[in-house]
């Protein structure tokens, strides 16, 4: 048994493997709805490889986690410190914060952006018990007519929605699956 899971489980290459899952990331975000594949990591549980493996692509030591519920461990903190340099923060500082919805509630915890800096806003990613392309219609950029995604809280996101420019943005994962839904998608649920 490894005495220090924090050292390993990152990337094997790490160049390539970056690179892949960063394509995948931003193809999701760019395609509200879709679901991809997004392997690489395997961090320490309770989080899933597509959890583990966006923060390392997507985080460094200029960005604060948030780690909500049962994601904040012992192990976690040192696996995702080793491995990207990311400081945790509270979810009001957060850049990223990964949980289960009901772990990372409520969303005015976090930041949505300034009128000057709407960029300056937190991405939550939402362990899931399953990503399906069901449930809640989305539309808006990249999505040709509709999609629909399995999504937690519809209310809740409509409502993040409505603050655009502003808002969060959100990766929801499952397993090794992520899909995507940006602050710019309109969320109508199932009729």
């Amino acid at each position: 048994m490894n005495a220090q899971p924090h050292f390993s489980g990152g990337f094997q290459d790490a160049p390539r493997d970056a690179a892949h899952a960063f394509r995948a990331a931003m193809t999701v975000m760019a395609r509200p709805g879709e679901i991809r594949t997004l392997v690489g990591a395997e961090p320490p549980a309770p989080l899933s490889v597509a959890a583990g493996t966006l923060l390392l692509t997507l985080c460094d030591a200029d960005t604060g986690v948030y780690l909500a519920g049962a994601a904040d461990t012992p192990d976690m903190r040192q696996w995702l410190g080793f491995h990207t340099g990311a400081p945790i923060v509270e979810a009001s500082k957060a850049d990223f914060a990964v949980g289960r919805w009901p772990e990372l509630m409520p969303l005015n915890d976090y930041r949505i952006g300034t009128s000057e800096y709407p960029d300056r806003s937190a991405t939550l990613i939402v362990e899931s018990d399953a990503l399906a392309p069901k449930g809640a219609v989305l539309s808006g950029p990249g999505i040709k007519t509709t999609a629909r995604l399995s999504l937690p809280d519809i209310a809740a996101l409509q409502g993040n929605a409505m603050l655009y420019p502003l808002g969060c943005d959100f990766f929801f994962t499952c397993g090794d699956q992520v899909a995507a839904l940006p602050r710019s998608t309109q969320i109508q649920a199932e009729g």
